[in-house]
């Protein structure tokens, strides 16, 4: 690596950055603390909980999760795996035999069976740009350039991770992985997997040398669509350090622990005493263990065709109720 190279690119890169922000800041545009609304439909009703995102802790991952809720991409998505600690989704949708997704309006108490399906997420962001002639902030590229120009390869329309063990912050982080954090994550990949990425970082190399531009393992700067809540009342500092926490629920109390999660605690228990033995014992669960394969849509072939699935985690998917992400809308910019 030509250190003195990127060192003088990654200064023209911070400048353009710089005079960016700048025009967005005057413009009123951006804050530090972005809000969203995220509408879940479960049996047939909504619930809205607004989360305040941080530019401080993740400004690329809180951006990308913007422009991709502006665009669309997470409404009609599910909630694909489900436990009392965390709501996952972001990457799959409940579609019919017909192809068609779920909705509670059509498919509610009818005989169609469904089943999880997979979003090809590369195809799909690329389908958006060209509809809403739009471009998604790159901040990952395939190593394909050369020194004069790095970011020649593709862009890869995937986020470098920021999490704590990958971003230093001085004076630590505005949220921890803690009740009612919005994290971003990517699936499992395989370890042996050693192709190199061109990324930028988000601090213009402040912290890394002055060095903007960096080479890192692709399978560690992957973060896709992929994100979750986490409803647990315990810390866990160590999914801090691979997965990116980049918001937190505003309301926790009021529009999940008594909102959305009360809802479905109380569905699981009405439905659980439908099926109860003579002992009073029950099997009932409304989800539905779910294998799935990895990374299929990849863009590069050792993840897409290595046959990775979750089947030693699989999916706890809600299927008798699913929870339909029914929309995420930007409130605060």
């Amino acid at each position: 690596m030509n250190k003195k190279f990127f060192s003088r690119l990654g200064a023209v890169v911070l400048s353009a950055a710089l005079s960016a922000g700048a025009l967005m800041m005057f413009a009123g545009c951006t804050t530090n603390h972005p809000e969203v609304t995220i509408t879940y439909t479960f049996n047939g009703v909504d619930y809205a909980v607004d989360y305040v995102l941080s530019r401080e802790d993740a400004p690329q991952t809180v951006t990308h999760f913007i422009e991709l809720a502006d665009a669309g991409y997470y409404n009609g998505t599910v909630i694909h795996d489900y436990s009392t600690n965390f709501l996952y989704g972001g990457g799959y949708r409940l579609v019919d035999e017909d192809g068609k997704d779920f909705d509670y309006a059509t498919n509610n108490n009818t005989m169609k069976s469904f089943e999880l399906s997979e979003i090809n997420y590369f195809e799909v962001v690329r389908r958006l740009e060209e509809e809403q002639n739009f471009k998604f902030t790159q901040s990952v590229w395939e190593r394909d350039g050369t020194r004069n120009n790095p970011k020649k390869g593709e862009g890869l329309y995937t986020v470098r991770s920021e999490s704590t063990d990958r971003v230093h912050h001085e004076g630590g982080r505005e949220y921890s992985h803690s009740q009612g954090a919005l994290v971003m994550y990517y699936s499992q990949k395989n370890d042996s997997f050693t192709e190199e990425v061109v990324i930028e970082r988000a601090d213009g190399g402040k912290n890394n040398d002055g060095q903007a531009l960096e080479y890192q393992r692709y399978i560690y700067h992957s973060t896709t669509s992929l994100f979750y809540t986490y409803t647990s009342p315990s810390s866990n500092s160590e999914l801090a350090k691979t997965n990116t926490v980049f918001g937190m629920a505003k309301k926790y109390a009021d529009q999940l622990e008594n909102g959305l999660l009360k809802a479905i605690a109380d569905y699981i228990d009405e439905h659980r005493s439908d099926v109860e033995d003579e002992e009073g014992a029950s099997e009932y669960s409304f989800t539905e263990e779910q294998v799935v394969t990895l990374n299929r849509y990849e863009p590069f072939p050792g993840l897409a065709t290595a046959g990775l699935d979750n089947s030693e985690n699989p999916f706890a998917t809600p299927m008798s109720a699913p929870i339909i992400i029914k929309s995420v809308k930007v409130t605060k910019y």
